[in-house]
């Protein structure tokens, strides 16, 4: 199958083009030996057929400054690929057209055959800009195709060029032999190439491609200190005289007609949205709009969708055959299911007003302007959505990190990002500052209650901040310390592609974490459906025959506690009973820590079982009695103490207990390093901060 890789600058229109060539059908994998998201799809070509459409990262140059990045020199130099494009097309913004060639003519100087695709023409238009299309085609001396990326004008004319310069490379553009002559000969010489360039770059970034041997990395090391090439003053050298002959190509191509003194509606826009006051001021606002919306409209679908597997989960009980294996589908399986479908409604937002902010071009001036705070911390501007939208969930929030270009950058983000106290966190957090704070108001009209909740989300977000900026001073990187960007145009949303990127990040999300989940959920339902001991087994006649007084709700739920005391799960929660003791923490709230791991919302529903209140989740009013009624074994006095409920809720503010999310770190990272690095630290930060709390309010 003929194979097409779509290369180009970040927002020169390389995803509308993508989505445009290959609709849905597309997947996502990941580049061989790399942590990099691999997108490709099929798209259907005259007298070709099925010819498949590789879209690489953005870059601005063939010279990589990220792990993304990186893949662009790696895929296109080596031949052996097994995805090395037969044909590439660089996507230049016309409107920017003499800094989106540089990457076209270095491209063009490895020998692929290349195309142009010119997008956003009509930009140009209104800018005064007008290109003759022939005159840059013969300057260039490759096929020039001006197409409209967003609503697929030019795609039959691009598609008849792709055909047309298969297997005919054109000849290069600049002549980099001269740049250091005697080491590109040798290098040419030593691996049978018969393309310049390709041996300069192999000199050049020699640490940045992987694909080479160690002992052919080992030859051109010495090659390269022998003849004493010059890697940084070369490549300055070689931008600058690209440069220059680029101008030189476009000057009789390209005609300007607009004056310096107008300014177009983006400039005038950018005036309010990149205003050092008024910027902020407005993205706090969208920021709040993007929240409520993630919070409040996906709620009603999110309630269907528990609703409805609730209700599945009836009907299997209540038809299928008696048996372990009904139990299993009824309690197990469709509860696992619905657990991962109700993210689907969050995630659908999330990535739907990304995916509108980004069409419209509004996202990269977010970028802009945090990027200054954010920098300082170790992370960059584009990790402020994620962070943001981590109060509402995690797993979309870190599913929203792909926007970041840096791996350092994108990293350090996802592994703090569950510091943000999500949505989940919130009954635990109701619950115990109900139980533990006292429901009066200071100063006249702040509620303490209300406080102490602020305080919890405060909390998450300065230990999010904290943590970044250690892994900042932990992470050493190569990458350069600069963020360079464009801002494009400000422009109307192609809602195709926002709905597009809405199902590919739905089905992504479904078919790779959920797959995880689905299987700890099972686990996690057997530890809390068996138990070891005769103490399980019996648990019927012992509680009968302990309780004789009860019947009904009453002894169904008597039953259930002493149940779930004994099984997988109880026992586990006595095991680790010392380890959680000095926290203040009993068995039963270490069975609540265990059964959270699937939900961290799932420690009031554990809490109400252990405690015998009944099925009915929603009364908080009954908990909360109960718990309060609860006696500490040792000293008689109430078990829920301040020390205890603070011991508890900080422990929660800085704990995972999110199987969800670490499927989805794993799933991102393509890998458990990172999961688990991020589980133990966690873990620990929780822990010490609970043991401390304990203490000094004991």
């Amino acid at each position: 199958m003929l194979k097409v890789a779509l290369v180009g600058n970040p927002n020169a229109g390389k995803t509308s083009l993508f989505n445009y060539l290959t609709g849905l059908n597309q997947k996502v994998g990941n580049y061989p030996g790399v942590t990099v998201d691999k997108k490709t799809g099929v798209s259907s070509f005259p007298t070709e057929g099925n010819v498949e459409i590789i879209d690489l990262p953005g870059t601005y140059s063939i010279y990589p400054r990220s792990m993304d990045e990186r893949v662009v020199i790696n895929l296109l130099t080596d031949q052996q690929n097994a995805d090395h494009p037969d044909v590439v097309v660089v996507i230049a913004d016309a409107s920017n057209l003499q800094r989106n060639l540089l990457l076209f003519t270095e491209v063009k100087d490895l020998g692929l055959p290349v195309v142009l695709a010119l997008n956003m023409v009509d930009v140009a238009e209104k800018e005064g800009k007008h290109i003759d299309i022939a005159s840059l085609a013969q300057n260039l001396n490759a096929e020039v195709v001006p197409i409209n990326a967003r609503i697929g004008k030019g795609i039959d004319e691009l598609k008849s060029a792709i055909l047309k310069v298969k297997g005919n490379a054109y000849g290069g553009f600049y002549d980099t032999t001269e740049l250091a002559p005697a080491l590109v000969d040798s290098i040419k010489s030593h691996f049978d190439l018969d393309n310049s360039y390709l041996a300069y770059q192999l000199a050049q970034q020699l640490n940045d491609i992987q694909y080479l041997p160690a002992e052919d990395k080992e030859w051109v090391a010495n090659e390269k200190a022998r003849l004493d090439f010059q890697d940084k003053k070369l490549q300055e050298r070689e931008t600058l005289e690209r440069y220059k002959l680029i101008r030189e190509r476009i000057a009789d191509a390209v005609t300007i007609h607009k004056t310096k003194e107008e300014r177009n509606l983006t400039e005038k826009l950018d005036d309010i949205f990149t205003h050092k006051v008024y910027g902020y001021l407005i993205f706090l606002g969208i920021l709040f709009l993007i929240f409520q919306a993630i919070f409040s409209w996906a709620e009603p679908f999110m309630d269907l969708i528990d609703q409805g597997f609730g209700q599945l989960s009836a009907i299997a009980h209540n038809n299928l055959p008696a048996g372990v294996l009904s139990d299993l589908i009824a309690e197990g399986i469709i509860p696992g299911l619905g657990g991962v479908v109700i993210f689907i409604p969050q995630i659908a937002l999330l990535f739907g007003f990304i995916a509108l902010l980004e069409e419209s071009g509004y996202m990269a001036r977010v970028v802009f302007l945090m990027d200054k705070i954010m920098v300082k911390v170790g992370l960059n501007g584009k990790s402020v959505v994620p962070l943001i939208s981590g109060m509402a969930c995690a797993i979309p929030a870190i599913m929203a990190t792909r926007t970041i270009d840096s791996w350092k950058d994108r990293i350090i983000t996802i592994f703090v990002t569950p510091f943000m106290s999500c949505s989940a966190r919130l009954p635990v957090y109701a619950i115990l500052i109900a139980l533990v704070v006292p429901d009066k108001n200071v100063l006249g009209t702040f509620n303490l209650q209300g406080l102490a909740l602020m305080g919890m989300y405060l909390l998450g977000f300065f230990m999010a901040i904290g943590s970044a900026y250690v892994m900042k001073l932990i992470l050493k990187s190569s990458e350069r310390g600069f963020f360079v960007m464009e801002l494009p145009i400000y422009r109307a949303p192609r809602w195709k592609n926002v709905g597009i990127t809405i199902l590919e990040k739905s089905k992504t999300f479904v078919f790779e974490a959920g797959k995880v989940i689905l299987a700890i959920s099972i686990i996690l339902w057997v530890m809390a459906s068996y138990g070891p001991s005769d103490d399980f087994k019996n648990a019927e006649t012992i509680v009968k025959r302990q309780n004789p007084e009860l019947s009904g709700d009453d002894l169904d739920n008597k039953i259930a506690s002493h149940k779930l005391a004994n099984s997988y799960a109880g026992e586990m929660g006595k095991i680790i009973e010392p380890v959680i003791k000095p926290l203040g923490f009993d068995w039963k709230i270490g069975i609540a820590l265990i059964t959270s791991f699937a939900a961290r919302e799932v420690f009031v529903g554990t809490i109400a079982t252990i405690y015998s209140v009944g099925s009915d989740f929603e009364d908080e009013t009954t908990i909360k009695s109960r718990l309060r009624a609860e006696r500490n074994p040792e000293t008689g006095g109430p078990m829920y103490t301040p020390a205890l409920g603070f011991s508890i809720l900080v422990f929660y503010v800085f704990a995972m207990q999110c199987m969800s999310t670490l499927a989805v770190v794993y799933r991102e990272t393509k890998g458990w390093k990172w999961p688990t690095l991020q589980l133990i630290y966690m873990t620990a930060v929780a822990y010490l901060s609970s043991l401390l709390v304990y203490n000094l309010l004991s």
